[in-house]
């Protein structure tokens, strides 16, 4: 992904602060914290928190975003060979996570999470998420379960339902083309692995899982199949144009297809343009297509929120996290976004968001690794490029598992 000049004078600007930096200024006790995060689009819900821990820790915090993953992760890579450094920043976990961690950049917060999971406001099923060598790194951001999001005004007047079946999920989508209609958004940046994600945990998870670690291959017939159930998908003319640079909330909200695949996290850019859970919009989990699985798979994903090893003031960062996990702190996080809670306590007030989250704790989906953690970076590398390739060129699928495959065999080969 090309870095636009702004980051590049981000980057630089922070090396040359600290070269002129007074140490002494990162000593001081802080009252407020900054916090560095790669979702530009909720500052005002980041601005929200730091007004609240305010008044409930003394702690105030001050968001500065980025829309561009790329760019976000070269700043926060700079800051570690600075003296100028964040109190607070958003991460992945999977890979990304490790590779900081191993560089001993990360704050340890196993006592956090000791304390958080006795208290309730943490569960002990996402902890390996976090956890390296035994131990436990950052708290959870958010959690998200992934399904579609339909507009339903449009279902409603061609008389469809949520699908039960993977060929109903088809058949819906048959329907919507015959009346002129695009079944399913795709995209080819960022998020092209969404729909090669579904359909493999969907036809096979445990190929699923052997593949992100290094046990199977890209170019195993399983995988082969998954490509050619995607491309199918394509050839049938039920998504949309993938590189329409449209924001996928404008594509659900204006129709420009009927369904959008995303995290739970997505139902912010609903409500951000106001349209209402049940009435102008809906969410369903989406069917295997292997119906003979014990269990619907069900895309999971939970972004950290992170200190550094060496922060400016470590009590005070650790503080915060602590907060973070808190039934107050999350009531109020996924209430302004109206997204899920990683805090059990925690209510959700819209209905199918808070259905999918009582099932998922419940053990009736197999949960399932998001690909973006699951993958180690070079082969995500490899296959993000691939799968771009792949849903602008669908007869390629071949050459691009190929592809992806040598990365593989190359990193799998001094990290067994």
């Amino acid at each position: 992904m090309v870095r636009s000049r702004v980051a590049t004078l981000g980057v630089a600007a922070i090396l040359l602060a600290a070269c002129g930096g007074n140490g002494a200024e990162t000593a001081q006790k802080k009252t407020e914290l900054t916090l560095y995060n790669d979702k530009g689009a909720w500052s005002k819900y980041f601005e929200e928190m730091g007004a609240l821990s305010k008044q409930s820790i003394g702690l105030s915090m001050k968001p500065t975003g980025y829309t561009d993953s790329a760019q976000y992760q070269a700043f926060i890579k700079a800051s570690f060979r600075t003296d100028v450094k964040p109190d607070l920043f958003t991460w992945q976990t999977g890979g990304m996570l490790q590779e900081i961690v191993k560089q001993k950049q990360v704050a340890d917060t196993t006592a956090v999470w000791q304390e958080a999971i006795k208290a309730g406001d943490l569960s002990q099923d996402l902890a390996p998420y976090y956890t390296i060598d035994g131990k436990q790194y950052c708290v959870p951001m958010n959690v998200a379960y992934w399904g579609m999001f339909y507009n339903k005004k449009i279902f409603d007047k061609h008389g469809l339902k949520p699908p039960a079946t993977w060929e109903d999920l088809v058949k819906v989508a048959e329907t919507l083309k015959r009346n002129d209609v695009k079944a399913f958004y795709h995209t080819s940046v960022l998020f092209s692995f969404v729909w090669f994600e579904q359909i493999m945990a969907g036809m096979d998870p445990d190929l699923y899982d052997r593949l992100s670690t290094g046990k199977a291959k890209y170019t195993d017939p399983g995988v082969v199949a998954v490509m050619e159930k995607w491309k199918e998908l394509i050839d049938a003319g039920y998504f949309i144009n993938p590189g329409d640079k449209t924001d996928p909330g404008d594509v659900l909200k204006t129709g420009k297809a009927a369904m959008v695949s995303f995290g739970t996290w997505f139902n912010t850019s609903m409500t951000q343009r106001d349209m209402k859970a049940g009435a102008d919009y809906g969410f369903f989990v989406i069917p295997n297509v292997n119906a003979s699985l014990p269990k619907t798979s069900m895309i999971f994903e939970s972004g950290p929120l992170c200190s550094l090893a060496k922060a400016p003031d470590p009590d005070a960062s650790t503080k915060y996290l602590k907060w973070w996990t808190t039934a107050e702190a999350q009531k109020k996080w996924s209430g302004i976004r109206g997204d899920v809670s990683a805090n059990p306590k925690v209510t959700i007030e819209d209905e199918a968001l808070g259905q999918v989250t009582k099932d998922a704790g419940s053990g009736e989906y197999r949960l399932v690794n998001r690909y973006f953690e699951a993958t180690p970076p070079p082969i995500l590398t490899a296959a993000l490029d691939g799968f771009s390739k792949f849903v602008t060129e669908p007869g390629t699928y071949m050459e691009v598992l190929e592809t992806i495959q040598k990365e593989a065999d190359e990193y799998w080969s001094t990290h067994r």
